[in-house]
């Protein structure tokens, strides 16, 4: 609406004062702004009705896991799906907010909204069958992979690029990988990987969605410089043309975010659940293949990617040897194993969080 208002206040003499004001609706930063606020406030009003509507509907509320640690058999009754908030928040601030006419915007938001599908399923299953195991993980990766890879290869077309398809290396301006069309199925890795990183991490109140939005502040600020011409060759990193409309998508995922962390603070009124876990990180993956930062959320997203190399040592060092190497897996249950109280771990990894953050961020410069 306010594109089309700029273009008509255009087309009338005397329309200047209209159109200084209007213009304003021109810059990301505004935009990022204004998805901000309503992201928030959006997930504020609504908040509310959407966990009492959840917790009838959902009635013993997420299964808790009997071999877990014993201080989380308190949250049982605590209704899931938590994601919906997010994503309904994210979803508004998005339309509202965010030029309709840029693709990347429309790309990753399916990602996101097809990976939250995913996860509103397996808790769906979870909550109707009262069982920590929703449907099949094979069948699960299945369906994601297919809709990362048509994310992935509408991202390749889009760019028309050669660099397109090629892998650039942190803190090297000219060390460029070239992986041709099998970039397609990197990409979809990529997408995949955060996804369940962040799935995983998802395990005590609070822990995920702070570094989620975290990271995602990260890369709103990366998509912006990535899509400015002049920032990006001052950078020296990937000028991707149309990705700085990312950074209003970020800025509603933002909002969104402080929204939901409102009524997920210890003790939590709701999970996110796999609904908000898998969106969000898919969310993530699809941007970074989007500026062409893959490797830089690895960094940033490292957290993501301790809890789950944590859970591969885990399972391989039992398969191999039969004994765990962690106490317990993830991570996180390994230091609540240790003595660890949940408020000491959630408050450390977000520290960690800001620390990845902001050494992902240096490579911006040091190039």
């Amino acid at each position: 609406m306010f594109y089309w208002l700029i273009e008509l206040s255009n087309t009338f003499p005397g329309f200047g004062a209209v159109r200084t004001v209007l213009n304003v609706f021109r810059y990301i930063t505004f935009r990022t702004g204004g998805a901000i606020a309503t992201g928030a406030l959006f997930v504020f009003l609504f908040g509310p009705w959407i966990i009492d509507h959840l917790r009838i509907r959902q009635g013993k509320g997420q299964p808790i896991r009997t071999d877990g640690p014993q201080s989380h058999l308190a949250k049982k009754g605590t209704p899931t799906m938590g994601g919906l908030m997010i994503l309904s928040g994210l979803t508004v601030a998005t339309v509202l907010w965010a030029n309709p006419l840029n693709p990347y915007v429309w790309i990753v938001l399916a990602v996101t909204l097809g990976f939250g599908f995913v996860g509103f399923y397996d808790d769906y299953l979870k909550v109707t069958k009262q069982t920590t195991s929703g449907f099949g993980g094979k069948l699960r990766l299945l369906i994601e992979a297919i809709i990362a890879l048509v994310a992935c290869y509408a991202l390749v077309r889009l760019n028309r690029d050669p660099a397109s398809t090629a892998l650039t290396v942190p803190f090297l301006k000219d060390t460029v990988l070239h992986f041709g069309w099998f970039f397609v199925v990197f990409g979809a890795f990529v997408i995949v990987g955060a996804g369940n990183a962040v799935n995983l991490t998802d395990g005590l109140d609070g822990l995920a969605i702070v570094p989620v939005m975290i990271a995602t502040a990260s890369f709103g600020l990366i998509a912006y410089l990535a899509g400015n011409a002049v920032f990006a060759d001052y950078l020296q990193i990937k000028y991707v043309a149309g990705t700085g409309e990312l950074a209003v998508l970020c800025g509603a995922l933002l909002g969104a975010g402080l929204g939901f962390l409102w009524f997920n603070a210890p003790p939590a009124s709701i999970f996110m659940g796999d609904t908000g876990s898998l969106a969000l990180g898919g969310m993530l993956g699809s941007i970074a293949v989007a500026v062409k930062h893959e490797i830089v959320l690895a960094v940033i997203g490292g957290l993501f990617v301790l809890e789950a190399v944590s859970v591969i040592v885990q399972v391989v060092s039992f398969k191999l040897t039969g004994k765990r190497f962690f106490r317990m897996a993830p991570i996180h249950h390994h230091f609540e194993q240790l003595g660890w109280t949940e408020p000491q771990i959630v408050i450390r990894f977000w520290i960690i969080s800001v620390m990845l953050a902001l050494a992902g961020l240096s490579t911006l410069k040091l190039r």
